[in-house]
């Protein structure tokens, strides 16, 4: 890897942990567990789009371990980890299939993918198939945040053009 290289993406996953901690700091537009606009996903979007899958997975480790430190919330991590693993992998799936312009269609299917793993995750943790019941508020708040954070990778990714 050249420099270069290494440098940009150096300077995108340190973006994406910083709009990951300031997402820490910002209530949940709902009361409903595990609800959030996963703001450092845009970048993690993005590195995939702009750099491949083995970057964005490089990113998307950083922001998860690094973030979770900061915020003093190590028990976070299996949850981020198996969102965002799940998420990466159908996001990777899907972007032989998309343009730049549907990269928002990949956002969707990938916030609905991560909110599916945080709960399969804590489903195992707890041992409580019921937690499932919040499935469908998840899947369709996955839609409506995977498309905010489609659109803005989307732009993110026009101006780093």
């Amino acid at each position: 890897m050249d420099l270069k290289k290494l440098l940009r993406l150096a300077l995108l996953t340190a973006v994406s942990l910083i709009l990951y901690l300031v997402e820490n700091q910002i209530s949940a537009p709902v009361p409903v567990p595990g609800v959030k606009l996963g703001l450092g996903n845009i970048i993690v979007l993005c590195v995939l789009f702009r750099f491949g899958w083995k970057e964005a997975l490089a990113v998307l480790l950083v922001k998860v371990l690094l973030g979770s430190a900061l915020t003093g919330n190590l028990g976070a991590v299996a949850y981020a980890l198996a969102g965002g693993l799940l998420s990466l992998g159908g996001m990777c799936l899907l972007k032989p299939l998309l343009t730049d312009r549907q990269l928002f269609v990949g956002s969707v299917i990938g916030a609905m993918l991560h909110n599916l793993g945080q709960l399969t995750v804590a489903v195992w943790i707890s041992q409580t198939p019921g937690i499932f019941g919040y499935l469908p508020v998840l899947l369709l708040s996955g839609m409506v945040t995977g498309l905010f954070t489609g659109i803005a990778a989307q732009a993110v990714l026009r101006r780093l053009k």
